[in-house]
């Protein structure tokens, strides 16, 4: 498993450990329903540590609640950057 600080994964869920966390929960579960990973890495890691990766990278965002049209502030959805070659 590889270690990514908090520090460094924070800021990309907005400064929120309950972001942070669903953000990776929710993107861990596509993974794991047969979504492909958005970066090369280990084929045998985990769909935790694989969305983590992802998130670290920054090929998955938080989607504001307010841009989705939504009043539940208290979801949380992930959005995949797919890079177009």
């Amino acid at each position: 498993m590889s270690y990514k600080p908090l520090e460094e994964l924070l800021p990309r869920a907005g400064w929120s450990v309950y972001s942070l966390v669903r953000m990776a929960a929710n993107r861990a579960l596509e993974i794991s329903e047969g979504k492909p990973s958005l970066i090369k890495g280990d084929p045998n890691a985990k769909p935790t540590t694989i969305a983590l990766d992802e998130i670290h990278a920054g090929k998955v965002v938080l989607k504001s609640v307010e841009s989705q049209g939504k009043t539940d502030k208290s979801r949380v959805s992930v959005e995949p950057i797919e890079e177009t070659v």
